[in-house]
C-alpha cells in the first residue's frame, strides 16, 4: 500500500533556522512526524537513528568515532537514547561554525531539553512539532468532516497516512509509547497505576487540577500526581493550560486546566470506540475546547513562536476559556461545542473586557456551527474556519 506524505506548515521555519543555527533540534511527541519532516527537507542528509541498537551501542562507546562517520553533518533520530553525544557535537558546530550541520530529533522532552540547555545553548533552534493541524489532516476536505468525526479520530499522522482505526492506533500509542517512555521517565513500578492515573487525566479534561483529589482517586499523594502530570506535559501528552491574572482587584482561580493535546489520544482513554459515541458524551465539549487550544498552540509552534495560551476564571465563575498575551494587550477566545450561537456564549468576554479596559484586545467565538459573523464585536467564527486560520 502507497502512503501518501502531507507537507508540513513548520517546513519553512525548520529550513530557515536550518541555515541560520549550526543545530536544529527537533522535539515532540512519540509518531508527530519528525522523522518523516527531515527525510521531507534533508533527504541528501545521512541519517542514524538511535532507536538502532548498533548506532545507539556505537555512539555510546565511540562518540568521536561514531560523529567522524558524518564530516558534513547528519539527521541523528531520537538523540536522547544518547544524550552524551550532545557535548561532542558542541565541539564540532564551535569549530566548523557551518550552519545546519546537525538535525537532531528527540521524543522524550523532559529530559531533552534539560540536557540541550547545558550543551548546545545558543547553537540550537528548537522546532516543536506536534501532530497535524486541521490544515494539514484535512485540507480542502475539511468540508466533508464531521465534528464528531474529527474528534474521535484525533491528529496523529499515522493514521492519515497509513488509513488506521483510530481505535487501534491509540490503543497500540499508549502501550507502546506513552507506558513505555513515561515509565522509564517516572519509575513506575505498577503499571495499573499508571494506566488509571492517564484514564483520570482524560476524565478530568478542561477541569481545573486539585492535585489531593487526583492523587485520592489514584491512589498515591499530591506530590506523585504532580510529578507525573509534569511528566505528560513534557512529553507533549497533555497542555497544563496556566491562568492569566493580573491585579484587578479579584479572587482569581490560581491552578491549571487540563487539556489532552490529541482529541483522538483523549477519547481512546475515556473508553469512546466510535464516533457515534461522541455526540452524547459528557466530556464532547472539553473535548472540543482542548482541539481548538492545541490548534492554536500548534499554528504558534509552525510560526517559531512561544506559548502563549492562558486561561481566565475568577471565584464567582466568570471565565474566558483561552487568553492570548500579546504583551500590552490580550485577545479573547471563548470555545462552545454547540452548533447555535446563546446569548451566553458572550458572557466572558464582555466581563473580561470589562475589567480588563484597554488590555483587552480582539475577541472571538469559535464554536460548533457553520457560519461566521459579527456581533457586539465579537467574531463568531465555525469551528472549520479553524483550518484556514485561527483567531489568534
Amino acid at each position: 500500500m502507497s502512503i501518501s506524505i502531507i507537507a508540513r506548515d513548520i517546513a519553512a521555519k525548520t529550513r530557515q533556522f536550518a541555515e541560520q543555527y549550526p543545530v536544529v533540534t527537533i522535539t515532540g511527541p512519540r509518531q508527530s512526524g519528525k522523522t518523516t519532516l527531515c527525510r521531507m527537507l534533508f533527504p541528501d542528509r545521512a541519517y542514524s537513528s538511535l532507536e538502532d541498537l548498533d548506532d545507539r551501542a556505537f555512539a555510546q562507546n565511540d562518540p568521536r568515532g561514531f560523529l567522524d562517520r558524518f564530516p558534513g553533518g547528519a539527521v541523528i533520530d531520537e538523540v536522547q537514547r544518547v544524550p552524551d553525544l550532545l557535548s561532542y557535537i558542541q565541539t564540532i558546530v564551535d569549530q566548523k561554525q557551518n550552519p545546519g550541520m546537525f538535525i537532531l530529533t528527540g521524543s522524550q522532552q523532559f529530559d531533552l531539553l534539560e540536557t540541550i540547555s547545558q550543551s548546545l545553548a545558543g547553537r540550537t533552534a528548537l522546532v516543536r512539532l506536534l501532530p497535524f493541524t486541521l490544515n494539514e489532516a484535512y485540507g480542502p476536505g475539511i468540508a466533508e468532516v464531521s465534528l464528531d468525526r474529527m474528534l474521535f479520530t484525533g491528529f496523529y499522522p499515522g493514521i492519515f497516512h497509513r488509513g488506521l482505526n483510530p481505535t487501534e492506533a491509540m490503543m497500540f500509542y499508549v502501550n507502546t509509547y506513552v507506558e513505555r517512555d513515561l515509565r522509564m521517565l517516572i519509575n513506575v513500578r505498577d503499571l495499573s497505576t499508571f494506566e488509571v492515573f492517564l484514564k483520570l487525566c482524560a476524565g478530568r479534561s478542561g477541569q481545573i487540577v486539585n492535585l489531593t483529589s487526583f492523587g485520592n482517586d489514584c491512589g498515591v499523594n499530591h506530590a506523585t500526581i504532580k510529578n507525573w502530570l509534569s511528566v505528560l506535559e513534557a512529553s507533549y501528552i497533555i497542555k497544563l493550560l496556566r491562568p492569566y491574572y493580573r491585579n484587578f482587584n479579584k479572587r482569581l482561580i490560581k491552578s491549571p486546566k487540563l487539556y489532552f493535546l490529541d482529541s483522538g489520544l483523549a477519547a481512546f482513554l475515556l473508553d469512546i470506540q466510535h464516533e457515534g459515541q461522541m455526540a452524547t458524551h459528557p466530556l464532547r465539549g472539553s473535548l472540543f475546547e482542548g482541539m481548538v487550544m492545541s490548534e492554536m498552540l500548534k499554528q504558534r509552534f509552525n510560526r517559531g513562536m512561544t506559548d502563549n495560551l492562558y486561561f481566565f476564571r475568577d471565584n464567582t465563575g466568570n471565565e474566558v476559556d483561552l487568553i492570548l498575551d500579546a504583551g500590552t494587550t490580550v485577545d479573547l477566545v471563548e470555545v462552545k461545542s454547540g452548533q447555535t450561537v446563546a446569548p451566553d456564549f458572550f458572557k466572558g468576554i464582555r466581563y473580561f473586557s470589562r475589567i480588563a479596559g484597554d488590555m483587552a484586545g480582539s475577541a472571538s467565538i469559535v464554536y460548533g456551527g457553520e457560519d461566521g459573523f459579527e456581533r457586539e464585536g465579537v467574531s463568531v467564527v465555525g469551528w472549520r474556519k479553524l483550518a484556514a486560520k485561527a483567531p489568534a
